[in-house]
């Protein structure tokens, strides 16, 4: 059962702030990237889509002299901690069941590797999904948060994704009745 979809999320104005902060192209892609690693791999699409479109709503923008400071940024950013904590106050405040909330924004804590000490750590398979996901769109110098997307085109994509989440989850309980 789906609590809430990718729209509710996309049309609410916290999201809409900061996923055109991180990068709105890069969310729509990461969250695609998601649901068909999700399928390979046997987690559930909808909290796999949910996580990969979140996953950066926690970035800050580091600026020198008016120019990205990519260097800067790898330096200082913990944008995992914040959008965990954004993404699990969005999702409660839309209506999403507790336990997905949390388990959404554990994947998006552990999305990157960038803030974390060194050392091995043990991913449940949605936050490797989530992790694979955004490695999946990452581009040089942090260039995939710049790349754009018409609203119009974000639109459509969301609900493609809808579409085939509730497909997808529809067979599966279809599946369990079988």
């Amino acid at each position: 059962m789906r609590y809430i979809t990718l729209t509710d999320i996309f049309v609410h104005p916290v999201a809409q702030k900061y996923l055109k902060r991180s990068g709105l192209a890069h969310a729509i892609a990461t969250a695609h990237h998601a649901y068909r690693l999700a399928l390979r791999h046997g987690v559930n699409p909808d909290l796999a889509t949910k996580a990969a479109l979140l996953h950066d709503i926690g970035h800050y923008t580091w600026y020198k002299n008016g120019q990205w400071d990519y260097e800067q940024y790898r330096q200082n950013d913990i944008h995992a901690i914040k959008g965990a904590e954004r993404a699990h106050k969005l999702l409660i405040r839309l209506g999403e069941h507790p336990q997905n909330a949390k388990e959404i924004a554990l994947a998006i804590l552990l999305h990157t590797d960038s803030y974390l000490p060194e050392g091995e750590w043990k991913r449940t398979p949605l936050q490797a999904i989530v992790k694979w996901a955004d490695e999946a769109d990452e581009e040089p110098g942090g260039r995939h948060h710049y790349r754009t997307i018409s609203d119009d085109v974000a639109w459509k994509k969301i609900r493609q994704l809808d579409e085939l989440v509730d497909h997808q989850l529809g067979k599966e309980r279809l599946g369990d009745i079988v």
